[in-house]
């Protein structure tokens, strides 16, 4: 080995290797480890699992895209009247907002 070869040994690591980016993956789960401790004190197992539905429905609007305050909205004042066989036309991913 020649002295050169070894000058490179221990030598800065972060330079030869990227290493990823994992702020988008820790932004996402934020919102649930804050509420860890929250979770607790739901009131009952009800009260946790309609938090848990309610969580649910507004993540799946945000990874669509989907102003969720909006489509909840939309959902709310439509699922009355709308048939149980057609309940797929009311997902995120379907929803188109209503022009002004």
């Amino acid at each position: 080995m020649t002295s050169g070869e070894q000058g490179n040994r221990g030598g800065n690591l972060s330079a030869k290797v990227s290493m990823p980016d994992n702020n988008t993956c820790e932004r996402s789960i934020r919102p649930i480890a804050l509420g860890r401790k929250n979770y607790l004190f739901m009131g009952s197992i009800g009260g946790g699992k309609a938090a848990a539905i309610a969580y649910t429905l507004i993540e799946t609007a945000k990874m669509n895209n989907v102003d969720p305050e909006a489509w909840l909205t939309w959902v709310l004042q439509r699922l009355p009247d709308h048939k149980i066989n057609r309940i797929d036309e009311l997902m995120p991913w379907n929803w188109q907002p209503e022009k002004a």
